[in-house]
């Protein structure tokens, strides 16, 4: 799981002024994804052990793009893959999204990892006036 990324300071700054923000674009600035790849998470969370192909199909997008996608919910710990095999040999891979409460709560570790390394830093920002 990529816990190692910064929110972005502009969609930070536009969350902290929205009252009421949306769970796409909290999970965009959390995460660093795409809005197409919160619409994969929120797909996945409605229909649970989708292939890429039901899944390009839901979201009428080139399967290419949703594999993508679902690289990108997986590397962010936001879904998890398994194999399934064929009754006529071969197999196929099937999607679920992590469940939105954990999903909340690798939200609430990230921001904390990043508020820690931001407090780290202002800590070590020398009292001389120069800077």
């Amino acid at each position: 799981m990529d816990m190692s990324v910064n929110p972005s300071p502009d969609q930070f700054h536009e969350l902290m002024v929205d009252d009421e923000p949306a769970l796409s674009d909290v999970m965009a600035c959390v995460f660093g994804v795409q809005a197409h790849e919160v619409r994969t998470y929120q797909a996945l969370l409605e229909t649970p052990a989708s292939t890429v192909e039901e899944l390009a199909d839901e979201l009428g997008r080139d399967r290419s793009n949703v594999n993508r996608s679902l690289s990108t919910l997986r590397e962010k710990g936001l879904a998890t893959r398994k194999r399934c095999l064929l009754d006529g040999g071969g197999h196929v891979y099937q999607y679920t999204a992590t469940p939105l409460s954990e999903a909340r709560e690798l939200m609430h570790e990230t921001l904390d990892e990043w508020t820690a390394a931001v407090h780290h830093r202002i800590d070590e920002f020398d009292a001389s006036p120069d800077e």
